[in-house]
């Protein structure tokens, strides 16, 4: 089983909801409503993509597969005990919901400027790790995918990703 079934329901009146099923069998789960259900399953799946293709094993997905709930990531005591692979990658995922919604597409200087930047302005160490333009490739591709593969859920059905979290962390 994978350390995290996850499955993104697309409800007939526009909201969405996000559960995810645990190795051990324990779920964790949100609900969104209005213009933040049609946001979110977008904003999760970019997680997914992101997190895949960077092999990062500490970040959203990563983190509930380990026992964290969703509503954790809403918390500031939590916030505070994110990975910093955690970190990287909600600045990685937001860097893409920006370009959706503008549709400029930034490459591997942009991002790690936008990294650098954020670590510096936060006080926090600057990462090493740096994106590439082929790895921004790999996730404007699965993204697309998996953005058409939901796009074509019907409402009141579900779509269904699995994640494992076998490596280390990457940052």
């Amino acid at each position: 089983m994978p350390d995290v079934l996850i499955r993104i329901k697309k409800k007939t009146d526009g909201s969405s909801a996000l559960s995810c099923v645990r190795g051990d069998g324990s779920t964790t789960w949100q609900r969104q409503h209005g213009a933040q259900g049609r946001f979110f399953p977008l904003h999760d799946l970019t997680h997914y993509a992101v997190e895949s293709v960077l092999g990062f094993h500490s970040a959203f997905f990563g983190l509930l597969a380990s026992g964290w709930d969703i509503s954790d990531f809403e918390k500031s005591e939590m916030r505070t005990r994110m990975p910093g692979e955690a970190t990287l990658a909600e600045l990685i995922v937001g860097f893409f919901d920006l370009e959706r919604a503008t549709g400029e597409r930034p490459v591997e200087a942009d991002f790690n400027w936008k990294v650098q930047t954020y670590h510096e302005d936060h006080g926090l160490p600057t990462p090493a790790f740096k994106i590439s333009d082929e790895q921004i490739a790999r996730i404007r591709s699965l993204r697309a995918d998996l953005f058409a593969r939901w796009a074509a859920v019907p409402p009141g059905d579900a779509m269904e990703l699995s994640f494992t979290s076998e490596a280390e962390s990457a940052v």
